[in-house]
């Protein structure tokens, strides 16, 4: 393989580029500061974001992307989510309730299961899974299992997590803010982290 042609792969980034390119593609997060710094939320591999705690704003950094999901016809699946869903809401962002899938099992063993059967279906278009433990096994699963379907597979866990290897792709630590909330870029795949974005009210984006 010469070097324009092994440049032109998509698991290969560059510096001069702007944001990395992502084999199984992105899907556009609705945010367009953290589009131009991410290229959109990666499929086809695993993505993780690490919480102070259970809704801080990740469902809605997500809502814009799942709804475009959605759109196209694909199958969402919360494994082990914190709070029921509540279906207005969903349908106020363009989720219709028949999209939504809620599994919860009797232990963590079943909601890794649930996880990686789910994304190695190809059926889903998202995948999103609550989980405080994880090991390093489990998470080499479910990053083949995602590269396997192609959906966007998002691991949410504490923050605590943070000091732990991961295998994801990407790494965003979540923190509210007054007004908004900061976006820190732990981790990503052929790219630099330790940036920090802050989303403000409406969802613009500034850099911190």
């Amino acid at each position: 393989m010469n070097t324009a042609a092994l440049l032109e792969r998509a698991d290969i980034w560059r510096g001069g580029s702007p944001s990395p390119r992502f084999r199984g593609g992105t899907v556009a997060s609705g945010h367009p500061g953290l589009d131009a710094e991410l290229g959109g939320w990666p499929l086809g591999c695993l993505t993780e974001l690490l919480l102070p705690a259970a809704g801080v704003g990740e469902v809605s950094l997500l809502l814009p992307a799942l709804a475009r999901l959605a759109e196209d016809g694909r199958r969402l699946l919360w494994v082990a989510p914190p709070y029921l869903p509540y279906a207005p809401a969903l349908a106020a962002a363009g989720i219709p309730s028949g999209a939504l899938r809620v599994v919860r099992t009797a232990d963590a063993a079943g909601c890794w299961w649930a996880m990686e059967q789910a994304l190695k279906s190809g059926v889903c278009g998202a995948v999103l899974g609550w989980m405080r433990q994880a090991s390093l096994r489990r998470l080499r699963r479910l990053q083949l299992a995602a590269e396997a379907g192609e959906a966007l597979a998002v691991l949410l866990r504490p923050a605590t997590c943070a000091r732990q290897h991961s295998p994801a792709a990407l790494r965003l630590a979540l923190h509210p803010v007054a007004g908004g909330l900061e976006v820190e870029i732990l981790k990503r795949r052929g790219g630099w982290g330790r940036r920090t974005l802050r989303l403000a009210p409406g969802h613009a984006v500034v850099r911190a």
